[in-house]
């Protein structure tokens, strides 16, 4: 059984892209097995942002918190760059409101790799806690394991 890497769907139908999500059917994994085109650490935010408001699937550990890391320091050198250039923190601004929805949309497939629901992001401290938890080995209701 194989799914899609983008929408992590099951790919039953022959052919060059995903029947549901129209990805190129190069990059296919099944579970349990180790892809060979996983993304490098670095390459994390970007798979992220890749994704923008897609609030289906599940998000791996590493693709939250290297988001996170790469977020936060992004953020401090903009508020440094406000500071030096005199803007009252509108480059801040604008790039937090850019990465809001991103941010939102992998703390819920986060959640999903725990087999929780994304309405959990709505407690203060629950996300936190279970983004810190591995992930369900097996598939669960939200999908397949993205490992």
């Amino acid at each position: 059984m194989a799914f899609c890497h983008n929408c992590a769907k099951e790919l039953t139908e022959k052919g060059d892209t995903c029947p549901h999500c129209n990805a190129s059917r190069d990059i296919i994994w099944t579970p349990g097995a180790v892809s060979s085109n996983a993304p490098e650490s670095t390459f994390w935010y970007f798979e992220v942002l890749r994704k923008y408001a897609v609030f289906e699937g599940r998000a791996r550990r590493q693709e939250f918190w290297m988001f996170f890391l790469i977020n936060l320091l992004i953020s401090i050198v903009l508020g440094f760059l406000d500071g030096f250039l005199g803007t009252d923190q509108l480059i801040s601004t604008l790039y937090s409101i850019a990465v809001f929805l991103p941010g939102l949309a992998v703390g819920v497939r986060r959640l999903h790799d725990t087999d929780r629901s994304g309405w959990w992001m709505l407690v203060p401290i629950a996300p936190l806690i279970f983004s810190c938890q591995e992930g369900q080995r097996d598939g669960n209701r939200f999908g397949p394991s993205p490992k």
